[in-house]
C-alpha cells in the first residue's frame, strides 16, 4: 500500500501580540490638579487606573516620567523576582536620609544586605519572646489615662502608644519619658517638610534659600545628639538588658567589629521613624473598623474575653488569636501603611512586553491592589473572614502590608504582636462607636487618618 508523500511547510514564525504603547499623563493634567495631589494624592491615582489601566506613566516635567503599576504580577517581579535590579529611589536614600540617617530604611546595595543581615537576629521570633512582656507593659501604662465614657480622637493616642511601646522595647530602663516625646516631636516636624519637599519639588529653591531645609536639618542633629546621650549613659552603666538597644551594641560586622555610634545612632532613629508610625496607623485604622462593625468586635470579644496577658508565656497567647491577627490582617489590606511603594531601575528591563530603561522609577499603589476588584470580593468591605485559614487561601500574590521580598519590613512580627495586644486588651475592656460615617485620609510618607473619633463604653457597665 503506498502512503501519500508528507508535505513540507516552511516553519511559521511565532507572532507576539502587539502591546498598545503606555498611556503617558501629561505634566499639564499634573499641574492642573497640583493642589488636589498635595493634598492626598489617592483620588488622582484612582482616577488614572479606572482610566487607563493598571499600569500607566505619568510625566513630571524636565523629561522625567514616573511608571505607576497596581498589576500584581509586576509588583512581585520588582519587589521579589528580580529584586537585584531595583534600588530604592533618592526619596528615601537621599531625601528621608538626610533626616534620619543612612540605615535600613535609607540605604541600598551591599550596604543594605551587610546591616540587615546584622540587625535581622534581633527580630527573630526567639528573641521577641524576651520582648513581648515590655511590649505589653507599656501598652498597658499608656491606655490607662484612657477617656471613658465620651468620644475622642484615638489617632494620638495611638502615636504615643505606639512610640513609647518602641522606646521602652529599645530602651528597657530608666525614666526616658520626656526625652522620648521630643524625638517623637522632632520626627513628626520633619516628616511634614519632607512632604513639602515630595509634593513641592518646583520650590526646592525656595526651601533652601528660607532656610526651611537647614532649620529642619538642625532638629534632626538634635534628635541624633539625644540619642548618643541616651546610648552613652547604657555603655557607661555596663549592665545588660536584653532589649533591642543591647542586642544593636552586639551585634557585629564579619570581621567582628562593632557598629560605629554614628551607624548605630542611623539604626535606631530608623527603628524609631519607622517603627512607630505605621503601626499607630493600622491601630487607628482597625480600631475604627471595629467600631463601625459591632457583631466583628462582638466576635472578637469571644477570643480576647478570657485571655489574661499576665501569662508568663505571651508567645503562646499570640498563637490563641486568630481572629484577632486577622482582624488587623483586613484593616492592613484596606488602609496599608505603606500604601505605595517606589524603587528605580538600575538597567534596562522589559515588563509585560513593555521595555523601559535605566533609571525608571516605579511607583508601586498597595492602596490599590489591596482593593482590585480582580482579587477581592466585595473590596471595599471590612470582612476580616477573609484571612481565615481555613479557607486555604494564598494571598501572597497580591497581599504586601510589610511589603515583599527582601526588604519585607524587618519588624513585621514585632508590629503584629503589638497591634494584637493592644486590639485583644481594648475589646476585653470595651464596646467600641463612633460617629464618623467614613474616614478622611492623609496619605503623607505612610498612610495617616485625618481623625479617629471613638467612644469607649466599658463592657462592665
Amino acid at each position: 500500500m503506498k502512503t501519500s508523500p508528507s508535505i513540507k511547510t516552511a516553519p511559521t514564525k511565532k507572532t507576539v501580540p502587539m502591546q498598545k504603547p503606555m498611556v503617558t499623563v501629561s505634566q499639564l493634567t499634573v499641574f492642573k490638579n497640583r493642589s488636589r495631589i498635595l493634598a492626598n494624592p489617592l483620588p488622582f491615582h484612582r482616577e488614572n487606573f479606572d482610566k487607563h489601566g493598571d499600569t500607566f506613566m505619568v510625566k513630571i516635567g524636565l523629561g522625567n516620567k514616573v511608571v505607576f503599576t497596581r498589576n500584581a504580577e509586576t509588583i512581585k517581579y520588582i519587589l521579589q523576582k528580580n529584586h537585584k535590579n531595583y534600588h530604592k529611589s533618592t526619596l528615601q536614600t537621599k531625601d528621608l536620609g538626610k533626616y534620619i540617617g543612612q540605615g535600613l530604611l535609607t540605604s541600598n546595595g551591599e550596604f543594605w544586605r551587610v546591616h540587615r543581615r546584622m540587625i535581622q537576629p534581633a527580630f527573630h521570633k526567639k528573641k521577641l519572646e524576651g520582648l513581648l512582656a515590655i511590649m505589653y507593659e507599656a501598652i498597658t501604662t499608656e491606655l490607662e489615662p484612657l477617656e471613658r465614657g465620651k468620644e475622642f480622637d484615638i489617632f494620638p493616642l495611638m502615636g504615643d502608644l505606639a512610640f513609647q511601646v518602641v522606646a521602652k522595647s529599645l530602651f528597657s530602663a530608666g525614666d526616658i519619658r520626656e526625652r522620648m516625646r521630643k524625638l517623637q516631636g522632632i520626627t513628626t516636624i520633619n516628616q511634614k517638610m519632607l512632604i513639602k519637599e515630595m509634593r513641592q519639588p518646583y520650590l526646592k529653591w525656595w526651601f533652601q534659600l528660607s532656610g526651611d531645609i537647614n532649620r529642619h536639618l538642625d532638629y534632626a542633629k538634635d534628635a541624633r545628639n539625644l540619642l548618643d546621650r541616651i546610648i552613652q549613659e547604657r555603655v557607661d552603666s555596663k549592665v545588660d538588658k536584653d532589649d533591642l538597644l543591647d542586642m544593636l551594641l552586639k551585634a557585629r560586622y564579619e570581621d567582628g567589629s562593632p557598629m560605629s555610634r554614628k551607624q548605630l545612632i542611623d539604626e535606631v532613629l530608623i527603628l524609631f521613624t519607622a517603627g512607630h508610625e505605621t503601626t499607630a496607623n493600622a491601630l487607628s485604622f482597625a480600631l475604627f473598623l471595629l467600631a463601625k462593625h459591632p457583631n466583628t468586635q462582638e466576635r472578637l470579644f469571644q477570643e480576647v474575653g478570657g485571655v489574661d496577658f499576665k501569662d508568663d508565656d505571651l508567645m503562646r497567647l499570640m498563637g490563641q488569636l486568630p481572629y484577632t491577627k486577622q482582624c488587623i490582617e483586613e484593616a492592613m489590606r484596606l488602609y496599608p501603611p505603606v500604601y505605595v511603594i517606589d524603587r528605580v531601575s538600575l538597567a534596562e528591563d522589559t515588563i509585560n512586553g513593555h521595555t523601559f530603561k535605566r533609571r525608571t522609577v516605579w511607583l508601586m499603589s498597595m492602596f490599590e491592589l489591596h482593593r482590585h476588584t480582580k482579587f477581592w470580593e466585595n473590596p471595599t468591605e471590612f470582612i476580616p473572614e477573609r484571612f481565615d485559614p481555613k479557607n486555604k487561601k494564598d494571598f501572597s500574590d497580591y497581599y504586601f502590608p510589610f511589603g515583599a521580598g527582601p526588604r519585607m519590613c524587618i519588624g513585621n512580627n514585632f508590629a503584629m504582636y503589638e497591634m494584637m495586644m493592644v486590639v485583644a486588651t481594648l475589646i476585653k475592656k470595651f464596646r467600641l462607636s463612633s460617629s464618623l460615617d467614613e474616614i478622611t485620609l492623609n496619605p503623607l510618607i505612610s498612610l495617616k487618618p485625618k481623625k479617629v473619633p471613638i467612644h469607649f463604653t466599658p463592657r462592665d457597665l
